[in-house]
């Protein structure tokens, strides 16, 4: 029985990290940017999208106004919208408002980022850096984690193409 016990233990301690890691977080002043996650990408796919959420627990408003990534060299805030049953991507170029007290999800299918002709394929289980800048709180460095690619065809904002309206 005590060897079950341990072995139930030393199972349980390989499990944390990874869970602990899965849902990583950051803080900046204010701001909390919850579990910051890319998709994987196909090799030769040239974009890749992240989402995040950001929590503003104070009484001042903030922007995202933009984030930089060494995996391209041109990462930029986008939206999703449906019009008239089309599929309608558009750049932010002023960012995505924060509001006071309020959440901003970034995720499929609405706000999301794009990191634009990526340098390399970004593989499931992996993570890169990034630096995301507030007009208010200033640059927050995270991590975002690169989980498993899902089509399309099952909700995701980000298949093999993308084109910025």
């Amino acid at each position: 029985m005590k060897s079950l016990a341990h072995f139930l233990l030393a199972a349980l301690l390989l499990v944390l990290p990874v869970s602990g890691a899965a849902a990583h977080e950051y803080k900046a002043g204010n701001l909390q940017i919850h579990h910051p996650a890319a998709k994987a990408t196909l090799p030769g796919q040239p974009v890749g999208g992240g989402f995040f959420t950001i929590i503003n627990n104070g009484g001042d408003p903030d922007r995202l106004v933009s984030i930089t990534s060494p995996v391209s060299d041109d990462v930029q805030l986008h939206t999703m919208t449906m019009e008239n049953d089309v599929m309608q991507m558009r750049r932010l170029a002023d960012g995505i408002d924060v509001p006071a007290g309020g959440t901003v999800k970034l995720e499929p299918g609405g706000l999301h980022v794009m990191f634009m002709g990526i340098k390399a394929p970004f593989k499931e289980g992996e993570s890169f850096p990034a630096t995301l800048n507030f007009e208010k709180a200033g640059p927050v460095d995270v991590q975002f984690n690169v989980e498993a690619f899902r089509p399309a065809s099952q909700g995701e904002a980000g298949g093999d193409t993308h084109k910025a309206h």
